[in-house]
C-alpha cells in the first residue's frame, strides 16, 4: 500500500546530452534484446517479450534531456507510488491506489528503486499489515531514501501510511480511503500529505479499473496544495503476469503516465515489478523502476 511520490519541485534545467543505447553488431538495438517479434510477440505474449519492450521504450530515444532533480520532484514520485491488494497484488510502485487491503492476518513489505536522470533517484521500503481484528484497515510505515546528481547530500523521508476499505470490490464497485504523510528526517519538515478516495471497478476476473481523487500536499512544490487525480487499468495476461497502465497528475502541477509488468511466480508470496514512466514536464522526464513485494 505504499504510495509513490510525484516530484513537487521545479526541475533545474541542464544541457541536453545525446543518449546512445548499446549497439548490436548489426547496429540494431532491438537485436540485443531477446525478443522474437514474429514468433512470440504477435502470437503469444510472454513476460520476457513485454519486459524487453518496456526497456526499449526507455532507452530507444537517441536524445534525452539531462537535468537535476530537487527533493521536491523526487518526493512527489515516491509518495504516490503504491497500493496494496491481495488477489491482484497491486502493492508496489504504482501511483494509483485501489480500494482493497491485504487479506486479514497478512503482512507485506514493498521494496523498489526508481531512477530518473543519471545520478538521481530514490529507494523505498514500506511494511504494512492487516490485522484479523481490523479486517478492513491496512496500516504501516514508509521509508524513502533520496539521492541527487548535483550534490552529495541525501534526504530520508519517513511517515505513516494507511488504507481503509469501505466497500469491497466483490460487491461490484470497491471504495476506500487512503492516507500517507512523510517528514524529512534531516530537516524535520513535513514534506507531504496525501488523502485520496480510491474507486475500483472490476470488469471481470482478469481486468479491472482503478480511479483516484483527493488532496495532495507537497511542501517544496510551487503549488503545495493541489487536487490529485489518477486512473489505472490492470489486465491479467497470463496465469502469473499482470499488465498495468496508468495516468495521474496534480492540478495545478504535473501530469504523468506509467506502465509495467508484475510477475507473481506460482501465485506465491513474492511479486516482481518492472515499470517505466514519463512526466510531461519541460524535460519530458522518464523514470525506470524495479521492485519486489514479499508477503507473509
Amino acid at each position: 500500500m505504499p504510495a509513490t511520490v510525484i516530484p513537487f519541485g521545479r526541475p533545474r534545467n541542464g544541457p541536453e546530452r545525446p543518449f546512445r543505447p548499446a549497439q548490436a553488431d548489426n547496429g540494431d538495438t532491438a537485436e540485443s534484446c531477446p525478443c522474437n517479434k514474429e514468433d512470440r510477440l504477435f502470437r503469444r505474449v510472454k513476460p520476457l517479450d513485454l519486459a524487453c519492450l518496456l526497456l526499449l521504450a526507455v532507452f530507444a530515444p537517441m536524445r534525452r534531456a539531462a537535468g537535476t532533480r530537487t527533493i521536491g520532484f523526487l518526493v512527489f514520485t515516491a509518495t504516490l507510488l503504491g497500493a496494496a491488494t491481495p488477489g491482484w497484488t497491486t502493492g508496489g510502485a504504482h501511483f494509483v491506489e485501489d480500494s482493497e487491503v491485504l487479506e486479514p492476518g497478512l503482512c507485506q513489505v514493498d521494496f523498489w528503486v526508481t531512477r530518473f536522470d543519471p545520478g538521481a533517484g530514490y529507494a523505498n521500503a514500506t511494511p504494512t499489515c492487516t490485522l484479523k481484528s481490523l479486517p478492513r484497515l491496512e496500516w504501516g510505515a514508509q521509508f524513502q531514501h533520496f539521492w541527487f546528481n548535483e550534490t552529495a547530500t541525501t534526504d530520508q523521508i519517513f511517515g505513516p501510511t494507511a488504507k481503509l476499505n469501505l466497500i469491497p470490490e466483490d460487491t461490484g464497485v470497491g471504495l476506500g480511503f487512503y492516507f500517507n504523510s512523510g517528514v524529512n528526517l534531516r530537516t524535520g519538515a513535513l514534506e507531504l500529505v496525501t488523502l485520496t478516495v480510491p474507486l475500483t471497478v472490476p470488469l471481470d476476473d482478469r481486468v479491472r479499473f482503478n480511479f483516484n481523487a483527493g488532496w495532495s500536499y507537497l511542501r517544496a512544490s510551487p503549488y503545495p496544495d493541489a487536487f490529485f487525480w489518477g486512473g489505472q487499468v490492470e489486465a491479467k495476461i497470463g496465469s502469473e503476469v499482470t499488465l498495468m497502465l496508468e495516468t495521474f497528475g496534480r492540478t495545478p502541477g504535473i501530469i504523468g503516465t506509467q506502465m509495467g509488468l508484475r510477475w507473481r511466480p506460482n501465485d506465491g508470496p513474492i511479486d516482481f515489478d518492472l515499470l517505466v514512466g514519463n512526466f510531461f514536464d519541460e524535460l519530458s522526464t522518464r523514470f525506470f523502476t524495479v521492485g519486489v513485494t514479499i508477503r507473509w
